[in-house]
């Protein structure tokens, strides 16, 4: 018998989740950045390994803000606790243990695995006293695993644990799909971490994308899109002087979804601003944040 299950990543923001799951399925289709918070929506990618189809949900961040659109991410990352076969946690090595206590505090006694990613920036003694620091809550783990994603350690060691806890199903989906994901929300993402590439400071978390339209064609897709902003002011910041920025953002947009694509790749953007959407629970709802 094959085995199929839901395996939620959870974590704090910036914690290596979206860069694990791209790495595991050899693809860049999560939005990877090195600023906090990038990660808006649920996204399930799927890996296949041995008899086993794990569906991974990449969540937002676990934090506590006031703001509208961070309530709906922290929601979202609940949902994914709730609505899963296994939990993930995963914590970079250097963390201390707070972000697990609190996820604990979240996770109500669901089963779930310990993972500390990251672990080649930390030498063997340092990693041991972290790893020991963690130990204390081993009645609350399954089991703990040390990782790192950037040079292939111990994935395939996390790969096996995880089929351990999987239920006996039939495959949930085509064993060829990586992703259940429709092709305009990853194309939203791609251009959403071009913005984070390109953007300073609070403009890209201020920011937001909508596929407009996409023309297909046998060589070449059209993508028309707009860049969803909250200030005339960071209009003109993502333009840029005589367009520079958004032509930059552009070429880097298109590079991504092309690495993706089998084809050539026509992106038109254009920026207009929606004054306080990320405030706006009814313009959010619109933007496709499902707050129910």
């Amino acid at each position: 018998m094959n085995k199929a299950g839901f395996v939620s990543i959870i974590g704090r923001p910036n914690s290596g989740k979206s860069t694990l799951l791209n790495t595991l399925i050899n693809e860049q289709i999560a939005l990877v950045s090195h600023k906090v918070n990038a990660t808006r929506k649920r996204m399930n990618i799927i890996v296949m390994h041995n008899n086993a189809q794990i569906v991974f949900i990449d969540t937002p961040g676990i934090h506590h803000k006031e703001k509208i659109l961070n309530q709906f991410m922290l929601q979202e990352s609940i949902k994914a606790i709730n609505d899963c076969d296994l939990i993930i946690f995963l914590a970079p090595i250097t963390d201390n243990v707070d972000n697990y206590i609190n996820f604990l505090n979240l996770s109500k006694n669901k089963k779930h695995l310990l993972v500390l990613s990251k672990m080649d920036t930390l030498n063997r003694e340092k990693s041991i006293n972290k790893i020991i620091q963690y130990e204390k809550y081993k009645d609350k783990y399954l089991t703990l695993i040390p990782i790192s994603s950037a040079k292939h350690i111990n994935l395939k060691v996390l790969l096996d644990e995880i089929i351990k806890y999987l239920p006996e199903s039939p495959y949930l989906y085509d064993t060829e799909v990586i992703s259940t994901q429709n092709i305009r929300e990853i194309y939203k993402e791609k251009i959403r971490e071009a913005l984070f590439d390109n953007l300073n400071q609070e403009i890209p978390y201020q920011s937001d994308v909508i596929i407009k339209k996409i023309q297909e064609k046998k060589t070449i897709d059209k993508i028309y899109a707009e860049i969803v902003v909250e200030k005339d002011s960071q209009r003109v910041i993502v333009i840029g002087k005589n367009g520079k920025s958004i032509k930059n953002i552009g070429i880097h947009a298109r590079k991504k979804i092309e690495q993706l694509s089998d084809k050539k790749i026509l992106l038109k953007l254009e920026v207009i601003t929606k004054k306080g959407w990320s405030k706006n629970k009814k313009q959010l709802k619109e933007m496709g944040y499902d707050f129910s």
